[in-house]
């Protein structure tokens, strides 16, 4: 065998492409497609099977042999040479210059992206990157025309080294690079390259599909021009620079169309809104044009505050390629990226809705996608991309994949790329999700247009993540009456005498002879009459409904005075309670289930045998199973409440031998909905993101989140703020979700104390949501089903214990929970008291600190002071309490709360309290309060200062009245 091998070359890398072959012969898909012709030529086509009945000597002889039979054909004609004797020079060189050249192949795979023509303006790029020159692989310019065995690789079987060069450059650095190498998974590394490899960086269009992307082009600038005209000034933030943008996504829309697609939900940020509404998803010009003339967008009748026009969303059924589309766009907030996880929640509520049948239930299916669209300093910088991306893959988030679009302006407000990231692109996160990127350059919209297909087909082939990253360019500032100069000059120098996409391609298709520039005058002017025809409609625009209570939500209605609606009935037969409880409590037979469990198991038998001693848990499971038997779906998710925080719930039983999990919730017997439960990532933005869109989707099932401690929500305070508390008001958009918010002070300091009811009452108006802070496992369960006996859907905020969960006084009964009962918003004193008119005083109080006063009461034997639950905050019961404090004509009214004064209720409740008492003729009377001073810390760390506070608000709210001898705390 010739000693070719024994070259420099061959020297430092023999033992790389001697790893490649091991590899090759496990999994012939693990190593890249070029070197897999070679060892699939060596192993007969046999790969993994042939294990080692090719050694790695028989694959150096198998190079040479390649060599051998390319030279016997010397000129690339197929016909053999004229039999004259091969040297041992030629051959050595000839395969020697065969691998080398495939290793710069792979070099440009990796790294042609790096000095691609993607910067429209060209103030960004390399041209040069060292590791894609020839010479870095032993080629000199000599041997540019020296002709290389290639063996199909890049479609040749041999070219000239200069031929292979071009070819790599037209494929990898034109004006689409591709960013995929880093991808794990070896059949979708080969179908990106396949598909990238023969177009050869130049993708074909008919002239019909020119003068279709055209048209877009032209429609995006006319409006936008016609929208300047009008409305100088106006904040609209133009999408003028990045307007390839717009046929981008009808790409994707066709592709999605044709592979099986029913449905896409969109959400972006506020940069191209106005294009996105009218071009992608039809809303009328004229409605639009309506609102930029201050018209409402929705009949009078309908309460709602709305939101400016860049923010607000819409949905549409359109025909795609002869199939029927549902599009929906999202509202959001300015908040950048805020709308991710909602959108991805909603998408996998949809896919859910479809069935198991169609989507293995386990969200992976391609009938609704999610296209997310990004600015490029937000997708760089704003967590809740991190945060969405890591949901692609896991089980109970994953919706088939995302599409994301990066307009990529490059620049972030003011500013520039340099001081708002350290990578090269601002896509390089979505690597870690393995998901392809494809980096294209604005001005071409062929090119974006392309990628879009491509990113669109990748997800429904292998349903996952895709991105797309469009440089471009902001025409105007950060809005339209923003001033660049200031801050991007040169920037902003070029752009001025840059022309828009719409110029650049109209002159490259008449270049070519498939418009004449009179055809392309024309298609302006018909867009400017039909803008100025919808502008006059919009005048007059009387919008007749609202994009509302429709599809899912047909049915429902808005909710009617919030504080005065009657409690539907909730109670549930007996019966039926007694069969959810004994399915929940049973030991399945196939599982080896830990002891401790079983003697949980044992217990909630006992309960439902006994009738009595229901604990908080158990009370939760009869929620949920009653639910899911009247065929209400039920998804919890949060950081780990499978189990529970706290060890209370245990919703999923582990088998002890092969951790199998069996979920008793789902084997109630008969037909039931689906219960599912997810262990959530460690991310609250993320999650109660995407638990707020799934509640979008699925108005018909119950949708909790729960956090590991109350105040964590913290950390996902934007979609409170933004969706949560306002979504309805604001865009129409009406959510079930349930928030459970572990909250209570048992000494475990500032972080695992307050849940921060505070924070959601201020938030409180205008029925937007409900607040509670229940104390009785059977108002927790009437309160969990009434989020689905309504002919609304309303946010429920609940306030959930801790050390309650286990309190020998915190049980409920099952008639607490039968048919004929409901949920208390005020539980009264007991009868007997609450008829004693030597009653001095009234405690008002919710949650676990009433058990403290209980337990105090009933140990000092106090029988002159009643304690009435406030069990629900807002909407504030009005009502249910004026009917408890008449009892009690002569009896001063004192708040408690274990929370500080500056926090928990008390500012939110103080004021409606006395409101009552004025309704029953009390006018100068005042509330008083018993609770923790004002701080600046929720809660103390030191359980001594903990027990001291927790005492005296105690004492104060129970304090003897004056003269009694006995000693008093002041209040």
């Amino acid at each position: 065998m010739p000693d070719f091998l024994n070259t420099p070359l061959f020297v430092s890398n023999s033992t790389f492409i001697e790893e490649l072959y091991e590899r090759f012969l496990q999994n012939p898909q693990s190593v890249d497609e070029s070197w897999r012709d070679y060892f699939r030529e060596v192993t007969n086509g046999s790969g993994a099977s042939a294990q080692k009945s090719a050694s790695w000597a028989q694959v150096k002889s198998r190079v040479i042999g390649v060599a051998e039979e390319a030279l016997a054909t010397k000129g690339g004609k197929g016909k053999p040479d004229s039999g004259a004797a091969i040297s041992q020079e030629v051959l050595e060189r000839y395969a020697h210059d065969s691998i080398r050249a495939m290793m710069m192949v792979r070099a440009y795979r990796v790294r042609g992206h790096l000095i691609a023509n993607l910067d429209p303006l060209g103030l960004e790029g390399n041209a040069y990157h060292a590791e894609l020159d020839p010479a870095q692989y032993g080629f000199q310019e000599a041997d540019m025309d020296r002709e290389i065995l290639l063996d199909g690789v890049l479609g040749l079987k041999r070219a000239r080294l200069r031929d292979i060069v071009s070819i790599l450059k037209e494929t990898y650095c034109g004006n689409m690079g591709v960013d995929f190498m880093h991808i794990q998974f070896p059949e979708q590394k080969s179908w990106i390259q396949r598909r990238i490899e023969e177009t050869r960086g130049r993708p074909q269009f008919t002239a019909e599909q020119k003068k279709d992307i055209l048209s877009m082009l032209v429609e995006v600038e006319a409006f936008e021009n016609f929208l300047t005209v009008k409305y100088p000034g106006t904040k609209r933030f133009s999408i003028q620079g990045g307007d390839a943008m717009v046929p981008g996504l009808k790409a994707i829309m066709r592709v999605a169309a044709d592979r099986g697609a029913q449905e896409i939900i969109f959400g972006m940020p506020h940069r191209g809104r106005m294009n996105v509404l009218t071009a992608i998803m039809g809303k009328p010009y004229a409605e639009l044009l309506s609102m930029f003339q201050g018209n409402l967008d929705i009949p009078e009748w309908i309460n709602a505050s709305g939101d400016v026009k860049y923010h607000i969303g819409t949905s549409s059924d359109r025909e795609i390629n002869g199939h029927k589309l549902h599009l929906s766009l999202l509202s959001n907030p300015s908040h950048l990226e805020a709308v991710n996880p909602v959108v991805v929640g909603k998408a996998r509520a949809k896919l859910d809705i479809r069935g198991a049948s169609e989507e293995k239930n386990d969200g992976s299916g391609s009938s609704v996608m999610s296209v997310l669209l990004h600015g490029d300093a937000a997708f760089a910088g704003q967590g809740s991309v991190a945060e969405t991306l890591s949901l692609a893959e896991l089980r109970g988030y994953r919706t088939g994949g995302t599409v994301h679009v990066i307009v990529n302006n490059q620049i972030g407000f003011t500013t520039s790329p340099k001081y708002g990231r350290f990578t090269p692109y601002p896509s390089d996160m979505a690597k870690a999700t393995q998901a392809p990127i494809f980096h294209v350059n604005g001005d071409d919209p062929e090119a974006v247009y392309f990628v879009c297909q491509l990113a669109a087909d990748f997800r429904q082939t292998f349903k996952r993540d895709a991105v797309v990253d469009i440089f471009c360019y902001r025409k105007f500032g950060h809005n339209e009456s923003d001033e660049p100069m200031f801050t991007q000059p040169l920037m902003y120098k070029e752009i001025a005498r840059h022309p828009l996409p719409a110029h650049i391609y109209s002159d490259k298709l008449i270049a070519e002879g498939t418009l004449t520039k009179p055809e392309v005058d024309a298609k302006f002017a018909e867009f400017k009459a039909l803008f100025e025809k919808e502008y006059k409609a919009g005048e007059n625009y009387k919008p007749n409904k609202a994009d509302w209570l429709e599809g899912q939500w047909a049915g429902f209605e808005p909710a009617k005075n919030g504080q005065d609606a009657p409690e539907p009935e909730t109670g549930v037969d007996a019966k039926r309670l007694k069969e959810v409880g004994l399915a929940i409590a049973g030991i399945p037979k196939d599982v080896n289930l830990n002891s401790k469990i079983v003697r949980q198991l044992d217990a909630k038998r006992k309960m439902v045998e006994t009738g009595v001693g229901f604990d908080w848990a158990t009370a939760e499971a009869l929620a949920f199973g009653t639910l899911l038997k009247e065929d209400f779906r039920v998804r919890l998710s949060g950081q780990d409440c499978g189990r529970g925080t706290f060890s209370q719930r245990h919703c999923v039983l582990i088998d002890q031998t092969n951790e199998s999990r069996y979920v008793p919730l789902n084997h109630l017997g008969g037909p039931q909905a689906v219960f599912e439960v997810h262990d959530s990532s460690l991310s609250e933005y993320a999650i109660l993101g995407f638990e707020y869109g799934y509640s979008l989707g699925q108005p018909n099932g119950l949708t909790l989140w729960e956090a590991q401690f109350g105040d964590f929500a913290n950390g996902a305070q934007v979609i409170i703020d933004q969706f949560i508390a306002s979504g309805e008001v604001k865009w129409l958009r009406m959510s079930g979700l349930t928030m459970l918010l572990p909250h209570g002070y048992e000494g475990q300091g500032p972080e695992h104390s307050s849940a921060r009811p505070e924070r959601f009452l201020q938030l409180c108006a205008e029925d937007n949501m409900q607040v509670a802070n229940c104390s009785t496992p059977a108002n927790y369960f009437h309160i969990l089903r009434r989020q689905l006996h309504r002919k609304y859907r309303k946010p429920l905020i609940l306030m959930t214990p801790k050390s309650l969960l286990r309190h020998k006084l915190c049980i409920s009964s099952l008639a607490d929970m039968a048919k004929g009962t409901r949920f208390l918003r005020v539980i009264p004193e007991t009868e007997k008291l609450a008829k004693d008119e030597k009653i001095r005083r009234v405690v008002l109080t919710s949650g676990k600190v009433y058990y403290d006063l209980f337990e105090a009461r009933a140990e000092k034997s106090i029988d002159d002071i009643a304690i009435v639950r406030v069990e629900q905050y807002y909407p504030f019961p009005a009502r249910e309490l004026k009917a408890e404090l008449a009892k009690y004509k002569n009896a001063e009214v004192v708040w408690c709360q274990e929370e500080p004064k500056n926090m928990g209720a008390w500012t939110f409740i103080n004021p409606r309290i006395e409101e009552v008492l004025e309704s029953l003729g009390r006018r100068n009377e005042r509330v008083s309060y018993a609770g923790r001073t004002a701080a600046a810390s929720p809660a103390a760390g030191y359980l001594k200062i903990h027990e001291k506070e927790q005492k005296a608000l105690v004492d104060v709210a129970l304090q003897p009245p004056p003269g009694s001898g006995l000693k008093t705390v002041k209040v």
